[in-house]
């Protein structure tokens, strides 16, 4: 996801990003180098260098941070982010399993009842496109059982 600006609010202590999605906060406090009232921000830009997917900030002293969307997202616990998190995760893991398993690729796509090129999509883990429940097939194909927890946050 690409950024198309960001802002300082020194009053708030926070980055504000903002994206096609909508505008995110992100605190000082997480960046390294922390911005402070003795080490100002004299220098804020979206990074060309990150793909515009991340900015750059200057202190007065001279030291530089950045700070990538990803961990914008994740602090803000953005839920297509969290969703896209999910399916990356679970990829890793049936490639994985699929090394393991010792099944070659015409086994596994015969047992899904699926074409190749939807295997090997399967298998990419920049693919958001996929669905949970392709994964899930995946995975319960290879012996495994997914558990899913649901948990409050304050615990």
């Amino acid at each position: 996801m690409r950024i198309s600006d960001v802002t300082h609010n020194n009053r708030r202590k926070v980055f504000e990003v903002t994206t096609r999605t909508g505008v995110y906060t992100f605190p000082f406090a997480v960046t390294d180098p922390k911005p402070t009232p003795q080490d100002r921000i004299t220098s804020l830009f979206v990074d060309p260098e990150l793909a515009n997917e991340g900015f750059t900030y200057v202190l007065e002293s001279g030291n530089e941070g950045s700070v990538h969307i990803d961990h914008v997202l994740h602090f803000n616990r953005d839920p297509g982010y969290l969703a896209d998190l999910l399916l990356y995760r679970l990829t890793l893991e049936a490639q994985k399993r699929i090394r393991r398993s010792g099944l070659g690729a015409r086994e596994i796509i015969r047992r899904l009842g699926t074409s190749a090129a939807q295997y090997y999509r399967l298998l990419d883990q920049t693919n958001t496109r996929k669905s949970v429940r392709q994964m899930l097939a995946l995975l319960h194909l290879l012996n495994c059982e997914v558990v899913l927890a649901v948990r409050d946050r304050n615990a």
